[in-house]
């Protein structure tokens, strides 16, 4: 990172931006969190970006795995997690391998992705039966969601393909949510330790970062209890869109 972005007001109030976004996620918004690694992308680099979000992430992670302990589903976070590490792992290949432009375009796609995958449940909406345990689907879905959590900190997609459909209880759903993200959020702090990127400059954005996470992290809960979902959730899904598809110009322009 150029340090001179350190004075760019537009930089700046992108990153805290990004900072927020992961707050109000954390916070109950789980939705908007797909937007926080293509927000800082656009004006760092995507592995940068994802480095200094990861240990605001696992901060708050001790926050929501406090509200939520005892909650989740042992089933499915057994099945999930092994497919996870697995896919962080090719995570760690792809950061290493892959040039900025390309990761702009995989964190664009997952961020479009997840925008055509929430309007595709709104038109498709409609009773249907709970599904049961699938070792075979819960192994893939976890992979790819480790793969993305790696990528773009956002594996919430391809974890909810797996689990909205197995019927759970909405607090044991939440519950295995928080469970699964803070464990691949930890584990990936092995990787990304490995990749050099918790430097003095990436660590010292997160400190700085991190007050504004946590502040918003009650602000989101706040927006949970007295906004109306309805209004709240298209805004946020036509902003990750725009996002998306300015780091897909991006990356397609850069390749």
């Amino acid at each position: 990172m150029d340090i001179a972005q350190l004075h760019d007001p537009v930089a700046l109030a992108v990153m805290a931006l990004a900072a927020a976004v992961v707050g109000l996620a954390k916070g109950g918004l789980a939705g908007v969190g797909t937007m926080a690694v293509p927000l800082l992308a656009l004006v760092l680099p995507p592995v940068q970006a994802a480095a200094i979000l990861l240990p605001i992430l696992c901060l708050t992670d001790i926050v929501a795995t406090w509200t939520w302990w005892g909650t989740w589903s042992r089933r499915t976070l057994a099945l999930m997690l092994p497919g996870a590490v697995a896919g962080i792992g090719v995570g760690w290949l792809t950061a290493a391998l892959v040039s900025d432009a390309a990761v702009r375009l995989i964190v664009g796609a997952v961020a479009v992705a997840f925008v055509a995958r929430w309007l595709w449940q709104l038109w498709h909406r409609h009773g249907q039966e709970p599904r049961p345990e699938r070792p075979a689907p819960a192994s893939f879905w976890g992979a790819l969601a480790g793969y993305t959590s790696f990528v773009a900190h956002a594996g919430g997609p391809p974890f909810q393909v797996y689990t909205l459909p197995l019927g759970l209880d909405p607090r044991t759903l939440t519950g295995t949510s928080v469970a699964f993200f803070t464990v691949v959020n930890y584990i990936k702090l092995i990787p990304y330790a490995a990749l050099g990127e918790f430097d003095a400059t990436n660590l010292g954005l997160s400190a700085l970062l991190a007050p504004l996470a946590v502040a918003f992290t009650f602000v989101g809960a706040w927006i949970i209890r007295r906004m109306r979902a309805e209004v709240f959730y298209p805004l946020t899904y036509a902003l990750t869109a725009l996002v998306g598809i300015k780091l897909i110009w991006d990356g397609l322009s850069g390749l």
